[in-house]
């Protein structure tokens, strides 16, 4: 049994990524965002070290946003390299950058992933009804993966009907993540990943430490849980479809 972990920060981490994935023999990829040009320029140089076992992805956050203009070129020159566009989206809970700026930098780097046919990675916190009207408006749903999915109901239904893939973290595990768990059972198998957002929401026992890709299994037992499947099957289902978005 193996697992994708689809949202894995290795370059950002700080730890020697090479043995952090020595410590993971049960997963078998990971997928390493960027959150400006010099990390996503970093996963790109990462990937083509670690061979298949590392894939790209290229993107300005929106705590960044305020950076687009400056880094536009150099990450849309990284683009047509990487496996994905991200990471991008709206964060209108920690507002870093304007949120004006967040949208302007979000709808240019959706339309740049469109015009290369490349999935987009979506950051989205407290931002639901934004980040569903623009996905819609630039009709990018079935292009798109919601990392770190938060949602409840009512939006995960509306992000269904789009078309979109929900990747989950630890905060699926979490108590008080009963919220995304009634979210969770409502996704088919086949539109749902799993991630650690590692160095971040390390899932329990662990809540609290330095996360690492290992830990992809703790969070795919958890929607194995929610979904009344075996590990197995949900391991099966969440790998096959992150070959599916990023290798296909």
């Amino acid at each position: 049994m193996t697992w994708v972990d689809s949202h894995c920060h290795l370059q950002l981490d700080g730890r020697d990524p090479s043995e952090l994935l020595d410590r993971a023999p049960m997963i078998d990829w990971v997928v390493a965002p960027g959150v400006d040009a010099h990390s996503s320029k970093a996963s790109l140089a990462l990937a083509e070290r670690l061979g298949g076992r590392v894939l790209a992805a290229a993107g300005l956050h929106p705590h960044n946003a305020d950076r687009w203009p400056a880094e536009r070129r150099e990450i849309e020159a990284l683009a047509p390299k990487a496996a994905a566009v991200g990471e991008i989206g709206l964060d209108f809970y920690r507002d870093l950058s304007p949120r004006d700026e967040q949208e302007a930098a979000f709808r240019d780097q959706i339309d740049m992933a469109l015009d290369l046919g490349k999935p987009i990675v979506v950051h989205c916190r407290d931002a639901f009804s934004r980040t569903y009207e623009i996905l819609a408006e630039k009709e990018a749903g079935p292009r798109t993966v919601l990392h770190s999915w938060s949602g409840g109901t009512r939006w995960t239904r509306r992000f269904l009907e789009l078309g979109a893939v929900f990747s989950f973290s630890g905060m699926l595990a979490f108590d008080t993540g009963e919220t995304i768990r009634l979210g969770a059972a409502l996704v088919p198998p086949d539109r749902a990943m799993v991630e650690t957002d590692t160095p971040y929401l390390a899932p329990p026992p662990h809540r609290g430490e330095r996360n690492e890709p290992a830990w992809t299994a703790l969070v795919g037992e958890a929607l194995a849980a929610v979904w009344g499947l075996s590990a197995e099957e949900t391991a099966a289902a969440t790998s096959a479809n992150a070959a599916r978005v990023f290798r296909s």
